[in-house]
């Protein structure tokens, strides 16, 4: 598989996106701020959108090294629905 490459884009309704360059389906994040955070931020979006994705990738890399991917395989068929509200 040859490898991806990512670019931040701002979309036509101001949203940031992180989508694959090669790739014109949806993006893989999308990140909207109120008009409120914008005002806040002082034209400072564009950097903050970054560093929000630079920290999921870092996280999901986390998360990734510390999974027990042969006890998960095993526990997949007992998986029930469960949702988490942040």
């Amino acid at each position: 598989m040859s490898p991806s490459f990512f670019e931040i884009v701002q979309l036509s309704n101001g949203d940031y996106a992180l989508r694959r360059i090669d790739d014109d389906s949806a993006p893989l994040v999308k990140i909207s701020f109120s008009e409120e955070a914008r005002e806040m931020m002082e034209d400072r979006d564009m950097s903050v959108a970054k560093a929000m994705i630079a920290a999921g990738i870092e996280a999901v890399g986390n998360v990734a090294h510390d999974i027990d991917w042969e006890e998960d395989e095993l526990e997949a068929a007992d998986v029930q629905p469960s949702y988490t509200l942040h």
